[in-house]
């Protein structure tokens, strides 16, 4: 006898970080996360926005190389095909040196997940060092993308991002767009961390529901009821 609302999981995370995270009292936002893909939601001028077919926001499937590594969509050269979890961890198995620190932190080169290659970055394994800078480099082309084409306040980045922290990805992926998008963009672009941890998908949960309700739209950022004021 209660009314039911699905969403897209990213959708759900973007809305969770604006009434809630990292994104709270932001009008234009941006959610991306590198879980298992790539996802992607879109807060625009305050709204969540869905696009045609609620297809809004699949940021990972934003080419990165021409006719480049093939990507579970069935297109090339997607950003996801690179940055993307379950893509990076079946690279990593085939190029990390059987008998370095990432392999030996995993277990054996066939164990390997991208948790042993930040695990040695941060203890300053060469090999981990550059194949985590190639992934903050793809992950910087894709935002690159982004923020030319929807100008946002704030760039919401989760799960490998975060695990990574400051120094290792998020300092090196926002040098990189700011290298790469107009000046007065990058003044005004912020790239954070995802806020909210493990209560992510509690909150993501909440969040849709208040949508579904009608509360998301009445909001404004700044205003008594404004993203995260717990109404």
């Amino acid at each position: 006898g209660r009314p039911v609302f699905l969403e897209n999981d990213a959708n759900a995370a973007a809305l969770a970080e604006w009434h809630f995270g990292a994104a709270r009292g932001r009008r234009h936002v941006v959610y991306l996360t590198m879980s298992t893909g790539v996802g992607g939601g879109l807060i625009l001028d305050g709204r969540l926005y869905r696009g045609v077919l609620g297809s809004a926001g699949e940021i990972g499937h934003v080419p990165v190389e021409w006719e480049g590594e093939p990507c579970a969509c069935g297109q090339r050269g997607c950003l996801e095909a690179y940055v993307g979890g379950a893509a990076w961890e079946r690279r990593l198995r085939v190029v990390t040196p059987a008998d370095g620190r990432v392999a030996a932190l995993a277990g054996g080169r066939e164990r390997v997940t991208p948790v042993q290659l930040v695990a040695a970055a941060r203890e300053g394994d060469p090999f981990a060092c550059r194949e985590l800078a190639r992934w903050c480099d793809y992950v910087a082309r894709g935002i690159t993308a982004v923020v030319m084409t929807l100008a946002p306040e704030v760039i919401v980045l989760g799960t490998i991002a975060v695990a990574a922290g400051e120094e290792l990805a998020l300092a090196p992926i926002r040098a990189q767009v700011a290298a790469h998008v107009w000046p007065h963009l990058a003044r005004e672009l912020r790239i954070l961390p995802a806020a909210l941890g493990e209560e992510l998908p509690y909150l993501a949960g909440l969040s849709v529901a208040i949508e579904g309700l009608g509360g998301g739209a009445r909001r404004r950022p700044g205003s008594a009821a404004g993203p995260g004021s717990g109404a």
